[in-house]
């Protein structure tokens, strides 16, 4: 049973994961990524503060990487200063980033050489849901490897093992290619109707009878779009590092994925105009301005 966790990554998702992590009674071991202060909050919750990760994997049976990208994942585990330097050998890598599963099955065998085991371990459900410990967590790797680290991954939401290493990632890119589109077309939808008058709130009430309901319409863009005017939520540059990923992959396997693409150039737009660290419901000030509406109310000036 795993009782040493380490956690590499402490920002908007990895502090609330820590939280819960002590909560369910794992000893957790911390070291700053970009920001200082999570990892103080974290300390003063019963966490134990090392210099860098090749430390906090010293101290540690398994541990968590939640960065960025694929070459901070890279830095993470493999720099002069990272996990795979201090894990003890059959010691768990759990990576829970969103990156390319190409990179990802390439850490996996990176890691089998020196008899460690990885986990790829996306997760999907933001902040709010890290904090509650409900988040989706997809995790690709062997059913062994698995096994041992369930207990680890359920503390901070519901796990599934989803198949082989990539998988997860797999999952997750699917997830952000639906919701990157998903969240295009509400928007359009709604620019549309506000420009003929329609009553917004009436019209999400009978689309949610409806055959056009889902998630984002529902649940997401009430807080993300008309009451915080984009401001915490996912961030835009995030989610277009995501499309990115996918395109490649799906580029590399030979999948053609069209309307991806033109998504893709939407979220950049977007971010070229100053929009990316806003919840990427911030797209849609784009379609706004373009048709002279406002859905949701004046965005505050940033």
């Amino acid at each position: 049973m795993i009782k040493n966790v380490g956690l590499v990554g402490i920002g908007a998702m990895g502090e609330p994961m820590g939280e819960a992590l002590l909560r369910a009674g794992f000893g957790l071991r911390v070291c700053v990524h970009r920001n200082r202060d999570p990892v103080v909050r974290l300390v003063a919750q019963g966490a134990i503060e090392d210099d860098n990760p090749a430390d906090v994997a010293g101290g540690s049976e398994l541990v968590i990487t939640m960065v960025p990208d694929a070459p901070d994942v890279e830095d993470a585990i493999f720099s002069n200063s990272g996990v795979a330097l201090g894990l003890p050998p059959g010691g768990i890598v759990v990576d829970m980033s969103t990156i390319s599963p190409v990179a990802s099955r390439a850490f996996h065998e990176r890691l089998a050489e020196k008899g460690l085991h990885m986990l790829d371990a996306p997760v999907s459900g933001g902040p709010a849901r890290a904090k509650s410990a409900e988040l989706a967590i997809m995790a690709g790797g062997d059913a062994a490897t698995y096994a041992r680290a369930q207990p680890v991954l359920a503390a901070m939401g519901r796990p599934t093992h989803v198949g082989p290493a990539g998988m997860g990632e797999t999952f997750k890119l699917v997830n952000q290619i639906i919701i990157a589109n998903v969240m295009l077309a509400d928007i359009e939808g709604l620019v549309f109707a506000k420009k003929a008058g329609a009553d917004i709130d009436l019209l999400r009430r009978v689309l949610a009878t409806a055959t056009a309901s889902n998630y984002l319409l529902d649940q997401w863009l009430p807080k993300a779009w008309f009451s915080e005017h984009h401001r915490g939520g996912f961030a835009l540059d995030l989610l277009r590092k995501d499309l990115r990923s996918a395109l490649d992959a799906a580029g590399s396997a030979g999948v053609p994925m069209p309307i991806s693409a033109l998504a893709y150039e939407r979220y950049s737009e977007a971010s070229a105009q100053g929009l990316g660290r806003l919840d990427y419901s911030a797209v849609a000030e784009i379609a706004e301005r373009a048709a002279g509406v406002s859905v949701a109310g004046r965005t505050e000036q940033r």
